[in-house]
C-alpha cells in the first residue's frame, strides 16, 4: 500500500486495481475506492436497479452519440478515488475507455435511496473536486431529483444547488439541446 495522504485514506487507485488484478477483490464485489478508503455499496433493491435502468435510457436519449454514457463503471476521480457512479456521461465514445476508465466526466448521476447521506456528502465532494460540471443524485426518498453544479475544484464544493420535480425538465450543460423530463428519472 502507498503511504496515505493527509485527507486521504491509505489506498491508491493503483493500490486498488492491483488489489482486483491479485484477486483480493473480485470485479463483482460490490466495492469503490473513495478518498483512499475501500468502501462496500449496500445490495441493490429493485427500486434503484430500476432507478438506474430509467437514468441511462434517458441520458442516451438525450446525448446520443454526443458522448458515451457508462453505468456503473469506475470513474477514475482522483489518485485516491475510484467510484462507479450509477450513470456517467464522460466524453467521446464507448471504445474509449477500452484500455482505461474515464478521469473527466461531463455529468455523473447517482440514484440514491439509502446512499443518500453519502451521495450528498462524500460523493458530491469527490465529483466537484474532480471537476465534474455537475452531478445529479435522483433521490428515490423524496421524489426529486438534486442538481449541483459550478463546482469549486480547490474547494470540493458545488457552489449551486437545487431540486427538480415531477413536470420539470432538465439540460445537461455540457449538451444544452439533451433535455431530460424528471418523470423519467424518478419511479412512476
Amino acid at each position: 500500500m502507498s503511504d496515505a495522504v493527509p485527507g486521504h485514506g491509505g489506498y491508491t487507485v493503483a493500490d486498488y486495481f492491483d488489489l482486483v488484478r491479485r484477486g483480493v477483490l473480485a470485479e463483482d464485489d460490490r466495492v469503490e475506492l473513495l478518498d483512499g478508503v475501500i468502501v462496500a455499496e449496500p445490495p441493490m433493491d429493485p427500486p434503484h436497479a430500476t432507478g438506474i435502468a430509467r437514468a441511462t435510457r434517458a441520458i442516451e436519449r438525450a446525448v446520443g452519440e454526443q458522448a458515451a454514457v457508462r453505468a456503473q463503471s469506475p470513474f477514475i476521480a482522483s489518485p485516491f478515488s475510484a467510484p462507479e457512479p450509477d450513470v456517467a456521461v464522460v466524453p467521446g465514445a464507448l471504445d474509449d475507455y477500452e484500455h482505461a476508465h474515464p478521469s473527466v466526466a461531463l455529468l455523473v448521476i447517482e440514484v440514491s435511496a439509502s446512499s443518500l447521506q453519502q451521495d450528498r456528502l462524500s460523493k458530491s465532494r469527490i465529483y466537484a473536486g474532480a471537476g465534474v460540471p455537475e452531478f445529479w443524485i435522483v433521490n428515490l426518498r423524496d421524489a426529486c431529483v438534486e442538481v449541483f453544479r459550478a463546482p469549486d475544484v480547490g474547494q470540493r464544493v458545488y457552489t449551486e444547488r437545487s431540486v427538480a420535480r415531477v413536470g420539470d425538465v432538465l439540460s445537461v450543460i455540457a449538451f444544452p439541446d439533451a433535455v431530460i423530463a424528471v418523470d423519467d428519472l424518478l419511479p412512476a
